[in-house]
């Protein structure tokens, strides 16, 4: 590892809890856009995009940076790459409901070396180094050991209204009929890896995103010691766009039942 892990969480930290500070004094505030159909933008994630950028940019300002909101690096083999959500559930916070997140990740050469997922409403933040394991606040976390019929498995639902929905509610079907306890819907792919992390979710599945959705929250899920697979049942990178994690407990149930594109 070229650089100071320790130095890049804190700056992470740090600009989390800025990014947390502008999206709490927008919240039921903020002026709301549309990139695309059901796709929202809001000032706040504007703000809070760039202040994070500038506190990553004051602590090291020759690394590359990748951002939903204004673009950036797009190799993610780049040899210090931090990649960022600045409002992970932007649906969600522009509808007031108070389910949204931040999102930050370091890589290096296309390795995800740290990663801070934090929820401003309830001070919770997610934090992992590569090879250190996960926290929740500090605290050591780890995944659940339950099984698929007594799973709560996360969802999402990409702008597609067309076949990504209506295999992700085939999914969801195929799912109910073996057993588990629920679905959930968080709205924040961010905060669902995290909770299956934390043990509070037992899986999760989707069939797109965009790798600032994720990139933090995958370190976070390995080192709590989840599977981490896309919905064919291939090991998880930047590259992915489809998403089967778990426990580790069911993983060829859930990707036998979840994987995409089903076939015929």
């Amino acid at each position: 590892m070229t650089t100071d892990i320790k130095n890049i969480l804190k700056t992470a930290e740090e600009a989390a809890i800025r990014a947390g500070e502008i999206i709490l004094q927008y919240f039921n505030n903020a002026k709301i856009n549309e990139k695309g159909a059901g796709n929202l933008v809001t000032e706040a994630d504007l703000k809070s995009e760039e202040a994070i950028r500038k506190i990553i940019l004051k602590s090291f300002p020759s690394h590359s940076i990748l951002g939903e909101e204004e673009g950036g690096e797009e190799n993610m083999n780049a040899v210090n790459l931090w990649v960022i959500d600045p409002l992970d559930g932007t649906n969600n916070y522009a509808h007031g409901l108070p389910m949204f997140s931040v999102s930050i990740a370091y890589a290096e050469k296309g390795e995800v070396m740290a990663g801070l997922v934090f929820n401003p409403l309830l001070k919770e933040t997610f934090t992992a180094v590569k090879g250190g394991g996960a926290f929740l606040n500090g605290k050591p976390i780890k995944v659940s050991n339950r099984s698929l019929s007594e799973a709560l498995i996360g969802t999402g639902f990409y702008y597609d209204r067309g076949p990504i929905m209506r295999s992700t509610l085939g999914s969801i079907q195929r799912l109910f009929e073996n057993g588990i306890h629920g679905i959930r819907r968080s709205g924040s792919a961010a905060l669902d890896l995290s909770y299956v992390a934390a043990g509070r979710l037992d899986a999760y599945f989707e069939y797109k995103l965009g790798v600032w959705d994720f990139a933090a929250g995958m370190l976070i899920l390995n080192e709590a010691g989840g599977d981490c697979r896309d919905a064919s049942g291939k090991p998880l990178s930047l590259f992915s766009t489809t998403f089967a994690v778990c426990n580790g407990v069911f993983s060829d149930e859930l990707i036998d039942l979840v994987r995409y594109p089903q076939e015929e």
